[in-house]
C-alpha cells in the first residue's frame, strides 16, 4: 500500500487542491452555489475512490454527501464523519496568498480548509482508494461528510436522527482535531462543548458627537467593554454565578498524565509572538485548553472604525462571545446563562439584546475501547511510537449526537498541528502529515478488524 501512495502522491496532492479551490463557507449565503459545487466534487471523490454508492442529501441549510464501500455484512462497519465547508478567509488582508487559491510553501499547503476539515476528511477518502486498489480492505466503510460543521451543524442532527439504518455502524472515526506533534504522536481523548451567543448594547437614537454629548450619555463600547470585563476575576476565573456547578473535575491522575505531554512554552509563546502565557490561575496551558471551561470574546465592534478620526459616541456595540464547555456541562443551560447573565447586569441608559448563535456538547471517548485501541496501534505503526492521549481544545458538536442516536463511540484521529493557523489567516496543513493520514488509516481497519 505504502508503494501505491508513493506512485500517486501527485495525484493526490492536486486533488486535493482542487477541493481547496473550491469557496465553500456555510457561514456566508453568497457561496450557496459553491457548497453545492463542493458537495458535488466530495461525491465524485467518493466514486472515484472505489465507493459502490454516493449520494448527496438535501437538507433545509447545506447537503450533506454518503457515501460506502460495502465489503461483507460479517464485517465490521466505520462510519467516517468530516465536512466540506470552511469558515470566512477574513481578514483578507492579513494572508500571504489567496485562501482559495492554494500555494505548497516549505512543504506545507496554504489555502482555507487545508486542515480544517478538507484536507484531513479526504485522507480518508484515498485511504479508501488504497485499500480497495490492493485488495486490503477488511471493515465496511461509510461516510457522512456535511457541510454545516462550522455554523453549528443544524441540520445534522434531523439527517441522522431520520437515517438510523443508513449511517448504522460499530464506530465512528472522525479526523478533525491535531497531534502533539509528528515527533510526539497524540489521539484526543474527548472535545469540548461550546455556546455562541451574540450581546448588542443600545444607548442613544444616533451616533452622537462625543464633545457635546460625552460625559452626559451612556456610551455603549464602554459599557460592553465593562460587562464582559465582569465576566472574569483577577485570576481569570469565570465569575457568573453557577458557571462551575456542573464542570467534571479531572482527577490527579489524570492531569499528572497530561503534564507528560512535551511542551515547550518558550517555543509556544515564539509561535504566537506573545511574551507571556495567559489564563485560569492554577492550571497549566495544557489544562486550561483541555479540561477547563473558558469564556471568549470572537469579535466586538461598535462606533467608527474606518480611517482617520471621527469623535462619535456610538449608538450601538455589538460583540460575539463563546464558551467553551467541559464534560458534564451542558450548552443548552450553559447558553441560557450567559444570555440571562448579559440582559441582567445592563445598566440603566442602555438595553441589551442577546440571542443564540449555535452550540454543541462536550465529548469523551474511552481509551480502553476497541476503536481507540485500533487507533493506538495504528499510529504506533506507522509512527514507531505509541500515541499520546490528550484532550483537545476544540469542539466537534455532533460527537454527543452520533453516540446518542447510534450507539457507537467515537474515536479521534486526527492529523493536524495547533499551530496549523485552524479559522486563522494563512491556515496550512503539512504535506507530510496528509500523506502520513493516508498511510495510516488502512492500519486502523485492519486492526479494527481484528487483524
Amino acid at each position: 500500500m505504502k508503494q501505491y501512495i508513493e506512485e500517486n502522491k501527485d495525484r493526490f496532492l492536486n486533488e486535493l487542491l482542487d477541493l481547496l479551490r473550491i469557496p465553500s463557507i456555510s457561514a456566508n449565503s453568497e457561496h450557496k452555489g459553491d457548497m453545492i459545487r463542493c458537495a458535488e466534487a466530495v461525491k465524485q471523490s467518493l466514486l472515484d475512490a472505489g465507493a459502490d454508492l454516493a449520494v448527496i442529501h438535501e437538507t433545509e441549510g447545506h447537503p450533506i454527501v454518503y457515501g460506502e464501500k460495502m465489503v461483507d455484512p460479517s464485517f465490521p462497519t466505520v462510519l467516517v464523519y468530516g465536512h466540506y465547508d470552511v469558515q470566512p478567509a477574513d481578514p483578507l488582508e492579513l494572508w500571504h496568498s489567496g485562501p482559495f487559491e492554494p500555494v505548497i510553501k516549505d512543504g506545507k499547503i496554504y489555502a482555507r480548509g487545508a486542515c480544517d476539515d478538507k484536507g484531513q476528511f479526504y485522507m480518508h477518502v484515498k485511504a479508501l482508494e488504497v485499500m480497495v486498489r490492493n485488495n486490503a480492505l477488511k471493515t465496511n466503510i461509510k461516510f457522512c461528510i456535511e457541510g454545516e460543521e462550522e455554523i453549528g451543524s443544524p441540520n445534522l442532527g434531523k439527517f441522522v436522527a431520520s437515517h438510523h439504518d443508513l449511517l448504522k455502524s460499530d464506530v465512528v472515526l472522525i479526523s478533525d482535531t491535531a497531534m502533539i506533534s509528528m515527533d510526539t504522536p497524540s489521539i484526543d481523548t474527548g472535545v469540548r462543548g461550546l455556546s455562541y451567543i451574540e450581546v448588542e448594547v443600545t444607548g442613544p437614537n444616533r451616533d452622537l458627537h462625543s464633545g457635546v454629548y460625552g460625559g452626559a450619555v451612556a456610551n455603549p463600547a464602554t459599557i460592553l467593554a465593562r460587562m464582559i470585563a465582569s465576566c472574569h476575576d483577577e485570576q481569570n476565573h469565570i465569575t457568573i454565578p453557577g458557571f462551575y456547578n456542573d464542570v467534571l473535575e479531572s482527577s490527579t491522575a489524570e492531569r499528572a498524565l497530561m503534564a507528560k505531554a512535551p511542551f515547550d512554552e518558550n517555543e509556544y509563546k515564539k509561535d504566537l509572538g506573545v511574551d507571556a502565557v495567559y489564563g485560569e490561575k492554577g492550571y497549566s496551558t495544557n489544562e486550561r485548553t483541555g479540561i477547563r471551561p473558558t469564556i471568549e470574546v470572537n469579535g466586538i465592534w461598535g462606533g467608527y472604525t474606518g480611517e482617520g478620526a471621527k469623535t462619535v459616541l456610538p449608538s450601538k456595540a455589538t460583540a460575539k462571545i463563546s464558551a467553551r464547555l467541559v464534560p458534564n456541562q451542558s450548552s443548552e443551560k450553559i447558553t441560557a446563562m450567559l444570555l440571562d447573565y448579559f440582559r441582567k447586569i445592563a445598566p440603566a441608559g442602555v438595553t441589551v439584546k442577546a440571542r443564540e448563535h449555535h452550540g454543541g456538547e462536550p465529548y469523551l471517548t474511552p481509551i480502553d475501547s476497541k476503536g481507540y485501541q485500533a487507533a493506538s496501534k495504528a499510529i504506533e505503526h506507522t509512527f514507531g511510537k505509541a500515541p499520546v492521549p490528550v484532550r483537545g481544545g476544540g469542539s466537534i458538536p455532533i460527537c454527543s449526537l452520533f453516540e446518542k442516536e447510534l450507539g457507537v463511540k467515537i474515536v479521534f484521529m486526527g492529523f493536524g498541528l495547533d499551530s496549523d493557523n485552524l479559522h486563522s489567516p494563512n491556515e496550512k496543513y503539512d504535506l507530510f502529515n496528509f500523506y502520513k493520514g493516508i498511510e495510516t488509516i488502512p492500519y486502523f481497519h485492519q486492526y479494527f478488524a481484528g487483524e
